[in-house]
């Protein structure tokens, strides 16, 4: 089979269930743990949004006229607390008030230690699974994107906003108390979030109530050393799929960001042929 390379659709099982996506096909990959598949990149490219030829990937996987103008590409989508809409310089303020100006869950994780992130409150738990974390606590609901980002600023001053992404990929990661350290980490930031709290009355939320949720991956073997695979040096990438973790394909030969190489045809050949199937 061939297609458009896109992010990997997950389902949150016992362990996550994967399935690799190439335009509407889809081939489900937990059952082919322990087989040789094979990712054969023809050369040719297509965006995401407009799927126009393009020569080169800009933000994993669009055109750059798209990821010029397009709200999603935008920098305030990696760093909301830095939202312009009130300034009246969005790219696009139907698609703000669509994905920006709707719920969005503060969140505890653990991917390769002790984590902040954010995400929309629909995006439970898909955004833990692509982080590939093993743990993860809500702590927060909020009105806005922005006011997200505000808060997670501030609790990023005492823990990681970012993912050890080698490490997390080598499983080694020791579980977390989570509530324990959300309580730490709301203390230390008590004064400030009251102050956020007066400010946007109303707007914040804090889940006393919720439950760690943990995650458990397909993995067989875990790499003990991470070597990067890329389609752009090596076209042609084959393997023993040893687990999928995050959106990684763990292979013997080394890992491949799928997500990454959003919007590159690829062939995809494995020796179970009953593994493809058409999206419903």
């Amino acid at each position: 089979m061939q297609g458009r390379l896109e992010k990997m659709v997950s389902y949150h099982d016992t362990p996550i269930r994967y399935e690799l996506v190439l335009n509407q096909q889809r081939v489900p990959l937990n059952q082919l743990l322990g087989q040789t598949i094979t990712l054969q990149h023809t050369g040719l490219l297509y965006c995401l949004h407009c799927n126009m030829p393009m020569n080169k990937s800009f933000n994993q996987g669009y055109c750059y006229p798209c990821f010029s103008r397009l709200a999603q590409c935008d920098m305030c989508m990696m760093k909301p607390e830095i939202c312009h809409h009130a300034a009246g310089t969005c790219r696009d303020n139907a698609w703000a008030e669509t994905f920006c100006f709707q719920p969005h869950i503060v969140y505890l994780s653990n991917t390769s230690g002790l984590k902040v992130g954010i995400t929309r409150h629909t995006q439970i738990p898909t955004r833990w699974i692509d982080q590939g974390a093993i743990q993860a606590l809500p702590i927060f609901k909020v009105a806005t994107r922005h006011l997200s980002g505000v808060i997670e600023t501030l609790i990023a001053k005492h823990a990681a906003d970012k993912t050890q992404w080698q490490r997390m990929l080598k499983h080694q990661i020791k579980p977390l108390n989570l509530l324990a350290e959300r309580d730490r980490l709301l203390a230390i930031c008590a004064k400030e979030l009251n102050a956020l709290e007066q400010t946007h009355k109303g707007a914040i939320e804090f889940l006393a109530d919720e439950k760690v949720v943990d995650l458990n991956y397909p993995i067989e073997v875990a790499p003990l050393k991470v070597t990067a695979l890329n389609f752009d040096k090596t076209p042609h990438i084959s393997g023993v799929l040893h687990g999928i973790k995050g959106q990684y394909l763990l292979l013997d030969k080394g890992v491949l960001n799928v997500r990454k190489f959003g919007g590159y045809n690829i062939q995809f050949f494995c020796y179970d042929s009953t593994a493809v199937r058409t999206k419903d």
